[in-house]
Parts: C-alpha cells; sequence; structure tokens
C-alpha cells in the first residue's frame, strides 16, 4: 500500500520527484469523474510512478463566468485519488505555475484557428502554455489525455512532443450508459438538459453512420445541423466532419470525425464522433 503524497507548490514538486522514472502524468482541473479515472488507471497501468495535478487554469477560459462556474470539488477529488493509490497530487497555486515569464508567446497557426479555437480566443494559448509549464516542471514519461477533447489533445501532443521527450497517450473517451461523454461542466446542468444532451449524441451518432451512403456530405451535414438545433432548441456552434490525422476539413467518411459544440442553458459542450 502507498501513501500518495500531496505536493502544495514547486519545492515539494522538485523533492518528490527526485530520482523517479518512468513517471505517467495526468493533468486535470478538478471535479474528477470515470473519464479521468480511467486516465489515471492506464497510467498505473503503464508507469512505475503516478502523479495527477489539479489545477483550473484561468488563463485558458476566454469567459470570466465560465472560470467562476467551473465546479470545485477538492475534498471529494482527493479522497479518489487515494483510493486509486496515486503516488503523488499536484495542487499548485497560479504562483508556482507562472513563475517565469515568457520570452516569446505562444500563437496558434492559422491553420489551427479551426472548430473550439475559433469560438474561443486565446483558449487554447492558455492550455499549451500550461501544459507546457507542467510539463516542464515535470518531466513525465508519458502524459494521458482524453480523445473527447480531440482538438486540445491534437495540439498539446503536437506541441509537447516536439519539444520534450514526453509521449502524449490518447485515451478512450469514457460515455455514460445514454452515451453522452463525461465531463466536468456536467455537473452544471439540469436533469431535463442533461437528458436532451444525450438524446442529441445518440442522435449524431446515428447519423455519423448513414453518412456513409451520403452523395452530398457538406450539405447533409448542414441540413443536420439546422434540424438539431431546432429540435432540441439549442444553438451549435459548429458540426463539422473532419479528418482525424489533420484535423482538415473532409468530404469523405474514412478517417474521420464529426465534431460538435453547443450550448444547453448558457454551457457549453463538445464532442467527437
Amino acid at each position: 500500500f502507498i501513501q500518495m503524497k500531496i505536493l502544495l507548490n514547486n519545492n515539494d514538486l522538485n523533492e518528490a520527484l527526485n530520482n523517479v522514472k518512468n513517471l505517467g502524468f495526468v493533468p486535470t482541473m478538478g471535479s474528477l469523474h470515470k473519464g479521468h479515472i480511467s486516465l489515471i488507471k492506464e497510467s498505473l497501468r503503464k508507469t512505475n510512478k503516478t502523479i495527477v495535478s489539479i489545477f483550473i487554469n484561468h488563463r485558458q477560459f476566454n469567459n470570466k463566468n465560465d472560470f467562476t462556474k467551473y465546479p470545485r470539488n477538492k475534498k471529494k477529488d482527493l479522497s479518489i485519488l487515494k483510493r486509486l493509490n496515486v503516488d503523488f497530487v499536484y495542487l499548485p497555486n497560479a504562483k508556482d505555475i507562472y513563475d517565469y515569464k515568457r520570452t516569446k508567446k505562444i500563437k496558434l497557426k492559422k491553420k489551427d484557428k479551426i472548430l473550439c479555437a475559433k469560438y474561443r480566443t486565446g483558449h487554447f494559448e492558455g492550455v499549451l502554455d500550461v501544459m507546457d509549464r507542467l510539463v516542464n516542471k515535470i518531466s513525465p514519461k508519458y502524459v494521458f489525455m482524453g480523445l473527447k477533447d480531440f482538438q486540445q489533445l491534437f495540439l498539446v501532443k503536437n506541441y509537447i512532443e516536439k519539444k520534450y521527450k514526453s509521449r502524449v497517450v490518447p485515451c478512450k473517451t469514457v460515455r455514460n450508459s445514454n452515451k453522452l461523454a463525461l465531463s466536468s461542466r456536467n455537473l452544471l446542468l439540469k436533469k431535463s438538459a442533461l437528458s436532451k444532451a444525450e438524446k442529441l449524441i445518440q442522435n449524431l451518432i446515428n447519423f455519423k453512420k448513414s453518412l456513409s451512403k451520403v452523395k452530398d456530405l457538406k450539405k447533409d451535414i448542414y441540413n443536420q445541423k439546422i434540424k438539431l438545433s431546432q429540435l432540441y432548441n439549442i444553438n451549435i456552434e459548429y458540426l463539422e466532419l473532419r479528418n482525424k490525422k489533420n484535423l482538415k476539413a473532409t468530404n469523405k467518411t474514412k478517417n474521420s470525425k464529426l465534431f460538435i459544440a453547443f450550448y444547453l442553458d448558457k454551457i457549453r459542450l463538445i464532442d467527437n464522433i
């Protein structure tokens, strides 16, 4: 039985990780659910030691209100991590993370300003910045991230693997029994809104299957977006088919994913199918 170590600052971190080899890292913003747990279990299986960080990074929220409302439950999170036998939990504050100034600002390339990057200005720059700082401090062998945030995974993997020896490991999206991807933001939704989200995703899964028989994909996806917006009376930010290797827009179902972002009761949810 291992004693979980809680690391509250960079000194704790450096001391604890001195001489640790084959380290797995799971970055989180807390409010842990079964999706996070599956990432942690993957790390525990694949590595000698596992560190989980909990840090709600204000710099990746392009909406102040969203940051304030983001669910926080440290006590529950720590008891989950203890039960899983995680080796280290890193709970830094903003000063620990942002302890140095960047000489060069992180900028997304024009071709990457798609999907969420198009609608959430500065969001992925904030994500890349914090991931760069975390990987730099922790030096993990592997970083485990979920496929639900596919664009985030795509950008982080390219950025981190170019710069560090760490490898980013994509892990399967965990869904509930009604096919809805698990997300901390789901906690902010009322029952009726959750059930609407579940129906929408089930509808999309069936729609994606039917796409292989369609002649004009672009038109069909556009019509589906309008249809779903009206059917569920929601605001769909985007519904796009893209190649999963390079995220380019595509008209082929092979190697593709259908990406969606939508608002329910002012809560923004994303998924890819």
